[in-house]
């Protein structure tokens, strides 16, 4: 193993399992102090395992302190301001510092627009979105006030969790989606923001065969070789290092058979501005016929 991430302080949410638990085991590995973030709950956000004697995140962090690493379990709600907070604080507290954040912690709740209901919506929107958002921003408050008391460059990472759901729209994950599609934006807005004070800040897009993801659809063994976050978590070790200070604002599509950047909205097909209501609906038309379609899950032409 590399000592890429040596010494750098790193807290993962959702690490408890899936490809979160992987990207802890393998930060460890490379040097990281890692603190690993779980819930512990089911796929669809339900409490699980709570009585249990040792929870997910703590045989994560045991299973990387066995290993001669360092880390510690936590086990506060991402998706509550304070407990965001919480969770920088330990890392602080604990680790003396901060370097990177990996947000992965999610669920799903999908239907369809017209059976959705607003816990639903409200549940996928919260934990995704604002799960996003409040571990960040007191990450980045925490490097913002960092960067001005020395006026060094924190050289700190944020790393996100997009989806193709968001990016390209799977039916019957419009909360999931629209979150994701949140996320995206927000990736690319911060890592603006940030870039002043050192922190990069770049998101993911992960095809992988985890515990959330396992009831979607039936898959070929060979889909789900394909799909073991083994071809995901070495991104993200990277990502989190030192040596990827001159990417950012990125999203990268992984796993699946995938490595690849994405490329986001841009300006397709115009006409002259029109003010006439009887005259627009031709030139909107047009406009529609000539523009790119929108892409279905693997990212092939489709409407």
């Amino acid at each position: 193993m590399t000592q890429l991430c040596k010494d750098r302080v790193v807290i993962v949410t959702g690490a408890g399992r899936g490809i979160g638990r992987e990207y802890a085991l393998q930060l460890a590995a490379h040097g990281a102090r890692v603190v690993v973030n779980d819930l512990c709950v089911s796929r669809s956000g339900e409490n699980a395992g709570e009585d249990a004697a040792e929870s997910t995140a703590e045989a994560v962090a045991r299973e990387i302190v066995e290993a001669g690493g360092q880390a510690i379990a936590n086990h506060e709600n991402v998706a509550d301001f304070a407990g965001a907070k919480r969770m920088i604080d330990a890392a602080l507290e604990h680790f003396g510092g901060l370097h990177g954040l990996v947000n992965n912690a999610g669920i799903l709740r999908d239907r369809t627009l017209c059976n959705m209901s607003e816990a639903e919506w409200d549940a996928v929107i919260n934990v995704h979105l604002k799960g996003t958002f409040a571990p960040s921003r007191h990450a980045a408050a925490y490097w913002r006030d960092l960067y001005k008391q020395t006026g060094v460059p924190v050289n700190a990472r944020i790393i996100n969790t997009s989806s193709s759901s968001g990016l390209y729209g799977n039916i019957g994950q419009i909360n999931y989606g629209a979150a994701k599609a949140g996320i995206a934006a927000m990736s690319i807005i911060s890592a603006r923001e940030l870039k002043r004070y050192g922190v990069t800040v770049n998101a993911i897009n992960p095809h992988a065969q985890t515990r959330m993801t396992e009831g979607i659809r039936e898959r070929s063994a060979q889909e789900i070789e394909a799909r073991h976050p083994r071809w995901i978590a070495p991104a993200i070790v990277w990502l989190a290092s030192a040596d990827s200070h001159d990417v950012t604002g990125r999203i990268f599509e992984l796993g699946g058979g995938h490595l690849a950047a994405m490329e986001g909205w841009r300006r397709g097909p115009a006409a002259e501005p029109i003010d006439d209501v009887a005259r627009i609906g031709p030139v909107m038309r047009d406009l529609a016929q000539r523009a790119r379609r929108n892409v279905d899950m693997k990212g092939h032409d489709l409407d």
